[in-house]
């Protein structure tokens, strides 16, 4: 078998005094959406931290494209090709959608095809073109923080609850800008409580239970199989459209 984009192995991550990873082992396969799907406080977002070096792990390995990045700066991991979508988007409120852009991009000079993908994409990005950041809606700057993400080709693109407190049509937006960058052959590791969102887009899954992996499988599998998303999860997909 091919050897995973990203691979943790043993990972253990301390914040202050409080213990979150404790020996969390996880492969992302070039190619895939995974989802890594966990209750609240399982350690999910600190292992998307732990990737990008904001929180450097306290033992074990982060394997990317072959290469140990545990221990390097944050600005060098974006440097190897990975982009980070955090929970609280990070745009810049006071730019606008173009200067937010052009912040995320290597140049200055903004490629037609590059920009051609996002208003693909993200229609709303090409008509607020112009307009502060800040002045977008929730779902308009989530979009923009996912467009920041892709507009430079990535290896790997880690996504942090994109739909949380979205409404449900753009909710469908972002499954069909997940699907088109599934065909394009993203590899992209999302952390997500919708489940509608999980079973739409996900190909792998893994759970997260206090700070380590505990499942990993098909996201379809897990999504046909009641009983296991209880005993995961405490809760059912279907419960949660």
């Amino acid at each position: 078998m091919a050897e995973p984009l990203l691979a943790l192995a043993g990972v253990h991550t301390h914040i202050g005094r409080y213990h979150i990873l404790q020996g969390v082992d996880l492969d992302v396969p070039e190619g895939e959406l995974t989802m890594l799907l966990g209750r609240n406080g399982a350690g999910k977002t600190t292992t998307l931290k732990t990737i990008m070096g904001l929180y450097p792990p306290s033992r074990g390995s982060v394997r990317f494209g072959g290469a140990d990045i545990g221990a390097i700066a944050t600005p060098e991991i974006a440097r190897r090709g990975i982009a980070y979508v955090p929970e609280d988007m990070g745009i810049f409120a006071g730019l606008t959608v173009k200067e937010n852009l052009v912040l995320a991009a290597r140049d200055a000079d903004l490629q037609d095809d590059r920009l051609d993908r996002v208003f693909r994409l993200f229609p709303p990005m090409q008509k607020f073109w112009n307009l502060p950041a800040g002045n977008l809606s929730g779902g308009q700057k989530q979009m923009l923080s996912i467009s920041r993400a892709i507009i430079e080709p990535r290896r790997l693109i880690l996504v942090d609850e994109p739909t949380k407190g979205l409404a449900p049509a753009i909710i469908e937006a972002l499954i069909e800008a997940f699907r088109d960058l599934k065909r394009s052959g993203a590899t992209i590791l999302l952390v997500e409580q919708n489940f509608h969102m999980a079973k739409s887009v996900g190909d792998g899954v893994l759970v997260m239970d206090d700070g380590r992996i505990v499942h990993r499988g098909r996201m379809a599998d897990l999504a046909a199989d009641e009983a296991l998303q209880h005993k995961l999860l405490g809760l059912s997909l279907a419960a949660h459209q």
